[in-house]
């Protein structure tokens, strides 16, 4: 649960990887934010097939109370992660396959600033690095570039959880009660609870 962001795409010409990295990294020092760099270079002959070697290229970097972003690739040129090609790297089972590409990152406590930072220089590399790239933003900064929405979303998202977390700590599961039973009370709470609130406003 939180907000996040979902995004793939592929490096728009192999040669220019160093280049991203150099960037990238450039950002992640200026705001002592930790990363890793992968390997620098594609292999020769390697863009552009659906078969793709067990090395990761690119650079990934970690915002304070944020999940690593991904800005790497597989040797096809495609988006991925390291988890992700550890989990599917292997599979021979098509849908799972799609997985590997579909990349996401929670922001919801990193906030506003940096959810709006990192979309921000999507955009940058979208428009210099990347192809065919898609976005899409819970906080539909991406889309609307509108930062009084995506305050509003955030808000959103903080009093939902907020609503659970203390809904969870103030109506534990009873003796006897099975898991499912205690989700509909808990869930008809939650619910009560915001009805409530939505007459107060």
């Amino acid at each position: 649960m939180g907000l996040s962001f979902h995004y793939n795409g592929r490096i728009a010409d192999p040669v220019s990887l160093p280049g991203l990295i150099e960037e990238v990294e450039d950002i992640a020092k200026a705001f002592n934010w930790k990363y890793f760099v992968f390997d620098r270079q594609f292999p020769e002959n390697t863009y552009g097939k659906a078969d793709y070697n067990q090395n990761i290229y690119g650079i990934c970097f970690t915002p304070p109370n944020c999940e690593t972003v991904d800005v790497c690739f597989l040797s096809n040129g495609r988006m991925s992660s390291l988890s992700h090609l550890q989990f599917w790297g292997k599979t021979d089972v098509q849908a799972e396959r799609e997985y590997l590409y579909m990349l996401s990152v929670k922001t919801q406590y990193a906030g506003v600033e940096t959810h709006q930072f990192i979309i921000q220089l999507f955009r940058y590399l979208d428009k210099k690095y990347l192809a065919d790239f898609t976005m899409s933003d819970e906080g539909e900064y991406w889309e609307t570039n509108d930062k009084t929405l995506l305050e509003t979303i955030f808000k959103t998202y903080t009093d939902l959880i907020n609503g659970f977390a203390s809904a969870i700590e103030n109506y534990p599961i009873q003796s006897g009660e099975n898991i499912e039973s205690y989700f509909e009370r808990l869930m008809k709470q939650i619910n009560d609870m915001k009805k409530l609130g939505d007459k107060l406003d």
